[in-house]
C-alpha cells in the first residue's frame, strides 16, 4: 500500500513537472501580448476633459486610467463583488469554479461564471469560444498574466478593458460617457453602478434601462451589506440615489487640434493638451454662428494663446468640422496663406532697433516708380507725409515699402525665419512685396511671432501640451517691442493688426491683450476670392468679440492683468518735422512738432527713400545756404554773405504740404547780382500743353483727339498716367502725344524720379 502511494506521488510529481514545463514552453512560444488591445487615443483639455477620441478599428473607445485615478470605494466594491480573494489566489479560484459549476448544473442554466478578475482580463485580451478548449486557453492566459504582471497591473488592465455597453470599454470612457466627469469624481452610487455594469453591459446600460441598472446596483449594495464592507447607514444613503446619466455623447471638441496632436504624438494613449474647455466651447459656438453669415464655401480659423507661458487655450481650425461645403476638415491654422499686411509691425520694429526711425518719424505715403511696387492707381488714396505710428496703424503700404527697401528684404525674411516664421513664395526669392503679402505663411507661426510684442522682444513657439518646453528666441529689443505695441494699440487693453491679401482671398486680424494672443483668419480654403472681404470687415469683428469674451473671463476669475511696463530704454521726446530732430517749437526749422517714443535716446533724422539716397539732387533735410542782408540767396563768396541752415521737406511730398512748407516758399529768392552757381536745389514739376479743367474736343468727324504734352521741371525720367493707367514715359523734357478715345472727365498724373507729382483734371467731348 505504501509502495503504491509513493508510485502515485511520483506520478503526480512527474505530471506536475511536465505540466509546469509545458506551461513555460508554451509561454515561450505563445507569449502574452497586450499590444493588440492597445488603449485608443484620447486628446484631453488641461482639466482632463476629453476633447476628441480616436477609436480602434472596431470603433471601441478606451480612456486609460491608473488605480490612483479611481476612488478607493470603487475598488472596494469591485473586488468584493467580483473577486474577494483577488490578492490571495494565483489567478484561478478553485472554490469559485466548483461553486459556479454546481450552480449552473443544478439550475440547468448559467447562474454565475466563477471567473476571477485575472480570468476576465485573459478573456478580454484573448476572447474564446465557450468550449472546454476555450476554457483551457483562458486558464493558460490567466497563468501567464499572473506570471508576468503584478496584481495591481492586472487590476489596471481590468478597469481599462471591462465592457460598459456599445463601443465603450474601461471605467475612464464609461465615467465620461455616462456621467461627464473624471473617474476620481464618481459618487459612491455611480461607482457601484460602474462596478456591476460589465456583468451585462448591453442589458444594464443606464442610459437605456435605468430601472435594470438600479436593480443591479442595489444587488451589489446587498452584497456589501452582507460582507459588512460599508455601514448600513451609508448603504441606505447610496440606495436612495436615483440612477441618472448624461445622454451618451462622444467627445467632440477641437477636432483639428486633436488630429494635429495625434500625428505629433502617435504613441501616447492620452494626449494632455493645454486647451481651456470653456474658451474652446465659446470659440466653436462663435465660429459656427459666424459661419452662417459668411459667403458660401468660406471658412475661418481662430487661435488663442496665453502669452504668459505660450500655451494654446483655444484652437478652431475651421468654421465647422462637419461642414463639407466649407471644407471643414481642412485645418486653416496650419495652412499656407498670404498674410496681407500682418507682417508690417515687424519691419517697423526692426527699423526702430536699427536706429532708422522712432515712433513719429516722417515717412512718405506717395506714389513710387523706382521700385518693384507700383500701385495701379496713382491718383487716389495717398496721404503724403505720415508718422511711423500713423502709417502702421492705418496699414499704409508705401511707408512699409520705404522701410523694407532700405532695411533689405533678405535680411527681413531671414530674421523672421530664425524665430520660426518662414516665408515662402513661388521663387522663394525675398523681395519688397513680402511686406505687402507677397509670400505665404501659417497662422500658428504668425501668432507665435507676435509674441515678441508681448514677451519683451522674444518669440516663443506655441505649446500644445504642458510637457513641451517654453523656449525664448530673441527677435527685437525690449524697447522696440514696447514702442511697436504702442503704435498698434487702439486702447490700453488691445493692440492689433489686420491684413487683406491680394484679390480678397485672405482676411486677417492678430491681437494682443494683457494675457492672450488672438489670431483670426477668414477666407475660402480653396483660394477663390471673396470680393469685398477685408481684414477690418471680416476678421476684426471676430477678434474684438473674442477679446471682449477673454477679458470678461479674466475679470470673472479675478485674475490681474499682465502689465507690460515701459522699459528704461524708452523715453518720450519732442521732435520736429521735417528733420525728425529735437527742436524748440519756436525754431524756424520746426514746421510741425510731434511727441515721439525713442529708443536708447537715439533720435534718427528723417529717413530718406532709396531714390533720394541714390541721387543727391533729390535730397531733403537740413541744407546750408548763404544770404545777403536782404535775405536773398547768394554765393558763399559774395560780399556780406551769411550762412543759414534751412529744413527742407522731401521733394515727393510737395503736393501734400501746407503752402508755407513748400520749397519755393522756404527757399529765399536768388540775388541776380551775385547768384548761386550751379543747378538749383529744386525744380518744380509741371505740364505744358494742357490746363486744369480744360475742355478738349476732337476735330469734326474724328473719333479721338491727340494732345501734345511736354513735362517741365522735375528730375530724370517721367511717367504719365491717364485715369490710373500708365500710358507713356519720357526722358527729361521729352514731348509725348496723348490720345483720348473716350468722352468724359479724365485725370492726368505726371510722376518723376524724385517722386514729384503734377496732376490735373480735364474733360473731352
Amino acid at each position: 500500500m505504501k509502495k503504491c502511494f509513493y508510485k502515485l506521488l511520483k506520478f503526480l510529481l512527474i505530471l506536475l513537472v511536465l505540466m509546469v514545463g509545458s506551461f513555460f514552453i508554451a509561454d515561450y512560444f505563445f507569449p502574452l501580448s497586450i499590444s493588440q488591445n492597445k488603449t485608443t487615443q484620447t486628446v484631453v483639455a488641461e482639466d482632463e476633459t476629453p476633447l476628441w477620441r480616436f477609436a480602434d478599428e472596431n470603433g471601441v473607445w478606451r480612456y486609460s486610467v491608473s488605480l490612483d485615478e479611481v476612488p478607493d470605494y470603487y475598488l472596494e466594491v469591485l473586488l468584493n463583488y467580483e473577486d474577494r480573494y483577488f490578492y490571495d489566489h494565483l489567478g484561478i479560484n478553485p472554490l469559485s469554479l466548483f461553486r459556479a459549476a454546481w450552480q449552473n448544473i443544478t439550475n440547468d442554466r448559467i447562474v454565475s461564471g466563477g471567473s476571477t478578475i485575472s480570468m476576465q482580463v485573459a478573456r478580454l485580451l484573448y476572447p474564446h469560444d465557450r468550449t472546454l478548449t476555450g476554457k483551457l486557453k483562458q486558464i493558460f492566459r490567466t497563468f501567464q498574466l499572473e506570471l508576468h504582471y503584478s496584481k495591481k497591473e492586472i487590476l489596471t488592465l481590468y478597469i481599462n478593458h471591462a465592457p460598459y455597453g456599445g463601443t465603450i470599454e474601461g471605467i475612464g470612457a464609461a465615467s465620461w460617457s455616462y456621467f461627464g466627469k473624471q473617474p476620481k469624481e464618481l459618487t459612491r452610487s455611480e461607482a457601484v453602478l460602474l462596478a456591476v455594469l460589465p456583468q451585462a453591459p448591453s442589458r444594464l446600460r443606464p442610459d437605456r434601462f435605468p430601472e435594470r441598472a438600479k436593480q443591479a446596483r442595489d444587488k451589489v449594495l446587498d452584497r456589501l451589506a452582507e460582507y459588512e464592507v460599508w455601514s448600513k447607514d451609508l448603504i441606505e444613503t447610496v440606495r436612495r440615489d436615483e440612477v441618472w446619466v448624461y445622454p451618451r455623447k462622444a467627445p467632440q471638441l477641437a477636432p483639428l487640434l486633436a488630429y494635429r496632436l495625434k500625428r505629433k504624438y502617435p504613441d501616447e494613449d492620452i494626449i494632455h493638451s493645454t486647451i481651456d474647455v470653456g474658451i474652446q466651447y465659446n470659440l466653436e459656438d462663435l465660429a459656427i454662428n459666424r459661419a452662417k453669415q459668411l459667403p458660401p464655401k468660406t471658412s475661418l480659423a481662430i487661435l488663442v494663446v496665453d502669452h504668459t507661458d505660450m500655451t494654446v487655450k483655444g484652437y478652431v481650425g475651421s468654421a465647422d468640422f462637419n461642414d463639407n461645403e466649407r471644407f471643414g476638415q481642412i485645418d486653416m491654422i496650419s495652412a499656407l496663406r498670404s498674410p496681407g499686411s500682418t507682417l508690417k509691425p515687424f519691419i517697423y520694429a526692426f527699423a526702430i532697433d536699427e536706429g532708422m526711425i522712432h515712433s513719429e518719424s516722417l515717412l512718405q505715403d506717395v506714389p513710387r516708380i523706382t521700385t518693384d511696387y507700383r500701385p495701379t492707381n496713382f491718383d487716389e488714396g495717398f496721404n503724403g507725409p505720415v508718422s511711423a505710428s500713423d502709417a502702421l496703424s492705418k496699414s499704409l503700404n508705401l511707408p512699409a515699402v520705404q522701410l523694407i527697401e532700405l532695411y533689405g528684404p533678405r535680411r527681413f525674411t531671414g530674421k523672421l525665419a530664425a524665430v520660426g516664421l518662414p516665408l515662402s513664395s513661388i521663387a522663394n526669392e525675398p523681395n519688397i512685396a513680402y511686406i505687402l503679402g507677397g509670400a505665404s505663411l501659417r497662422l500658428d507661426n504668425l501668432v507665435s511671432a507676435y509674441s515678441a510684442f508681448a514677451r519683451h522682444g522674444e518669440v516663443s513657439p506655441l505649446r500644445f501640451t504642458a510637457k513641451e518646453p517654453l523656449i525664448n528666441k530673441p527677435l527685437i529689443s525690449d524697447g522696440s517691442a514696447w514702442i511697436t505695441k504702442q503704435m498698434l494699440a487702439n486702447s490700453n487693453l488691445l493692440a492689433y493688426k489686420t491684413g487683406t491679401s491680394y484679390g480678397y482671398r485672405d482676411a486677417w486680424a492678430v491681437g494682443i491683450n494683457p494675457r492672450y494672443l488672438i489670431g483670426v483668419w477668414v477666407g475660402r480654403p480653396d483660394g477663390t476670392p471673396v470680393v469685398g472681404q477685408y481684414g477690418s470687415m471680416s476678421a476684426m469683428p471676430l477678434l474684438q468679440h473674442i477679446n471682449s469674451m477673454l477679458l470678461n473671463r479674466e475679470n470673472r476669475l479675478n485674475r490681474p492683468f499682465v502689465n507690460y511696463e515701459k522699459p528704461e530704454s524708452v523715453s518720450s521726446m519732442k521732435i520736429c518735422w521735417p528733420l525728425g530732430q529735437p527742436l524748440a517749437e519756436s525754431d524756424i526749422n520746426c514746421h510741425r512738432q510731434k511727441t515721439a517714443w525713442v529708443l536708447n535716446n537715439m533720435v534718427p533724422p528723417t529717413l530718406s527713400t532709396y531714390s533720394e539716397l541714390k541721387n543727391n539732387i533729390y535730397r531733403s533735410g537740413s541744407i546750408t545756404i548763404w544770404v545777403n542782408e536782404r535775405g536773398e540767396r547768394v554765393a558763399a563768396d559774395c560780399p556780406g554773405a551769411q550762412k543759414k541752415q534751412l529744413a527742407l521737406w522731401p521733394v515727393s511730398l510737395e503736393n501734400w504740404l501746407l503752402t508755407k512748407e513748400k520749397r519755393h516758399n522756404i527757399l529765399p529768392p536768388i540775388d541776380k547780382s551775385c547768384p548761386v552757381m550751379g543747378q538749383d536745389v529744386f525744380a518744380s514739376l509741371n505740364i505744358v500743353g494742357l490746363r486744369d479743367r480744360q475742355l478738349v474736343r476732337a476735330l469734326p468727324g474724328a473719333k479721338q483727339v491727340t494732345i501734345g504734352l511736354t513735362p517741365e521741371g522735375g528730375y530724370g525720367e517721367k511717367w504719365w498716367f491717364l485715369d490710373g493707367d500708365l500710358v507713356a514715359n519720357s526722358q527729361d523734357n521729352e514731348k509725348i502725344a496723348l490720345t483720348i478715345t473716350k468722352k468724359g472727365v479724365h485725370r492726368l498724373l505726371l510722376v518723376d524720379e524724385s517722386g514729384q507729382i503734377f496732376r490735373l483734371t480735364f474733360m473731352s467731348d
